[in-house]
């Protein structure tokens, strides 16, 4: 089994706290975040990972490990869905393929989101979750206040940005551009998409605010994702 990380995206809104580094390596309790993604890739079996980045950046990624690498530079931006079919280029396996963001600190359980990958058949499965409301809710009965809900977890959910691919959805991405917004829809609209729930983990690292978010969870679960 193999997998893609996108890890091209820039830590601009994190300010110093980055060194100039991409997300992806943003240190997170004196570990790179891709390095967690990694360490959770391998226990569920991954043995090579393509990690995508942008041009002349590759070689910040030289001293990762935990998988055997391939480090690919896109040419040029392409976008997230541009990127996955760069990258899905140099795989040496068919067959479905993981593939996940490089700014996201997640407990996914990746055989799990496979096995039902192989058991439904589709092109495609994404991992979606619920997220909480940034702020309280107020309950009503028409204009009468019932009570009030701080921060409830919304019902909708959406996608974390975690997929298993198969060789149809890797043939459907776009050149250029985002996955998410052309090939995913037009898979949904041919029933060829499904979802895995997913109830854990999921931090997306952007803001100074998602940092100490992730720092404070890693030091409270100090054995969590440890190598």
């Amino acid at each position: 089994m193999e997998a893609i990380i996108l890890a091209g995206g820039k830590a601009e809104r994190l300010g110093e706290a980055a060194r100039g580094r991409p997300k992806a390596l943003v240190d997170i309790g004196g570990r790179p975040l891709i390095a967690y993604q990694l360490t959770t890739l391998a226990a569920a079996g991954v043995r090579r990972v393509i990690i995508s980045c942008a041009a002349g950046v590759g070689e910040l990624f030289a001293d990762l490990s935990g998988a055997e690498l391939e480090i690919v530079e896109e040419p040029e931006p392409l976008g997230r869905g541009g990127g996955l079919r760069y990258a899905a280029a140099r795989r040496h396996e068919s067959g479905p393929l993981y593939a996940l963001n490089g700014d996201e600190l997640v407990d996914v359980d990746f055989r799990a989101l496979l096995a039902q990958h192989e058991r439904t058949g589709p092109a495609a499965t994404i991992t979606v979750a619920q997220v909480r409301s940034p702020f309280g809710v107020v309950e009503l009965e028409e204009d009468v206040v019932l009570g009030f809900r701080e921060a409830p977890l919304l019902p909708e959910w959406v996608s974390c940005g975690i997929y298993v691919l198969d060789e149809e959805a890797l043939e459907r991405l776009p050149e250029r551009g985002d996955h998410e917004t052309s090939t995913f829809p037009e898979l949904a609209a041919d029933r060829r998409l499904r979802a895995f729930r997913h109830e854990g983990l999921w931090l997306t690292v952007n803001t100074p605010k998602d940092l100490r978010r992730a720092e404070e969870y890693v030091s409270e679960h100090s054995t969590w994702l440890q190598a």
